[in-house]
């Protein structure tokens, strides 16, 4: 069944071994998680058609929106140029129109080292930030029991 892409976080980990997860920043959007792999070309001369086997899985760097304010700014700018966990979560339970983060609906886990930057912005807009984060790990997906 379609879901929607309310209740989606962007969560940073702490500890070792068990991994604890709280939400980091609200986000108006996520990238694409997985990327696909690269194609490989096995071509040889006798073969009448190109032929391929998938390479390496692309990871690149994850670009997420927020908005901006100046305290959530400096928390993320302390955590760059250190390796962190980060997780992108679908699912939550929703109290008094407060939604909390539960992954109930999948978590998509990996390492990475953040930045953040504030974008630039127009007449009667929001202030917005790209917060980015390039993955030291494969992603790895969960979904809660």
């Amino acid at each position: 069944m379609p879901t929607s892409t309310y209740k989606s976080f962007l969560m940073k980990g702490t500890g070792t071994g068990t991994i604890t997860y709280s939400k980091l920043v609200d986000i108006k959007d996520y990238p694409d998680l997985e990327g696909a792999p690269e194609t490989i070309e096995t071509t040889t001369l006798s073969d009448s058609a190109r032929t391929y086997i998938p390479g390496l899985q692309d990871g690149e760097r994850k670009v997420f929106t927020a908005n901006y304010d100046a305290a959530t700014y400096q928390t993320l700018k302390a955590l760059e140029g250190t390796e962190g966990n980060y997780a992108v979560w679908f699912g939550a339970t929703v109290t008094d129109g407060v939604a909390t983060p539960t992954g109930s609906e999948g978590q998509f886990s990996f390492k990475g080292y953040l930045d953040v930057r504030v974008t630039g912005a127009g007449v009667n807009e929001v202030r917005n930030m790209e917060i980015g984060i390039t993955a030291s790990t494969p992603i790895t997906f969960t979904i809660p029991t």
